[in-house]
């Protein structure tokens, strides 16, 4: 009897996270991971455990790739606020079959899974805070850095821009006409950049 092929771990979390951000935690089945994930019932739990758990090893994934990104944009620009300000300038110019122009999965699993699995929500809950928090240290460098006052809040000000990165992603979830949604992306940023001393 052949044996199975060996999975490729990275790759099958690749599409396990592509497939539960699209679907959703709960509408995915399992008939869907399998094709997906290109394995039968019995290797997806030997491999994973659980549907859950491997729900959470997507979201997992999702978060570090969401927060490389944003760490990359602060790091390629000249100051930090100029970084927070070109990352929301970016969204509109993704590909239209990019997968980043759909509503943010951590915003998608909180609304899924709020009353119906509280340790994915939290989960969520807690890598949203966790990119907030880096938000919040990039607007504290833009103080250190001068670019701010001294008397600005760090942590207000990533609230506040963590809501426009999900409103604008909403947008593009919608299927916003490019030329609205690049001028939202604008006004977003204008407004990041005129906290500049």
């Amino acid at each position: 009897m052949p044996r199975a092929a060996p999975y490729d771990r990275d790759k099958t979390l690749d599409a396990a996270m592509s497939l539960f951000w699209d679907k959703g935690y709960h509408a995915t089945s399992l008939k869907d991971l399998e094709a997906a994930l290109c394995m039968k019932p019995g290797s997806i739990y030997a491999a994973f455990q659980s549907k859950q758990n491997l729900y959470l090893l997507a979201l997992e994934k999702y978060f570090n790739f969401s927060r490389q990104l944003l760490a990359q944009k602060i790091a390629q620009a000249a100051t930090p606020l100029q970084g927070l300000a070109d990352h929301l300038r970016s969204y509109p110019q993704l590909n239209p079959d990019d997968a980043k122009r759909q509503a943010c999965m951590l915003t998608k699993t909180i609304v899924d899974t709020r009353s119906t699995d509280p340790l994915i929500a939290e989960k969520a809950r807690d890598y949203m805070g966790a990119i907030r928090r880096d938000i919040a240290l990039a607007f504290a460098a833009a103080r250190e850095q001068g670019e701010l006052p001294a008397d600005a809040n760090p942590e207000r000000l990533a609230r506040r821009y963590q809501a426009n990165i999900t409103a604008l992603r909403l947008e593009m979830h919608q299927a916003t006409d490019q030329f609205d949604l690049v001028n939202l992306a604008e006004d977003m940023a204008t407004e990041v950049e005129s906290l500049r001393l």
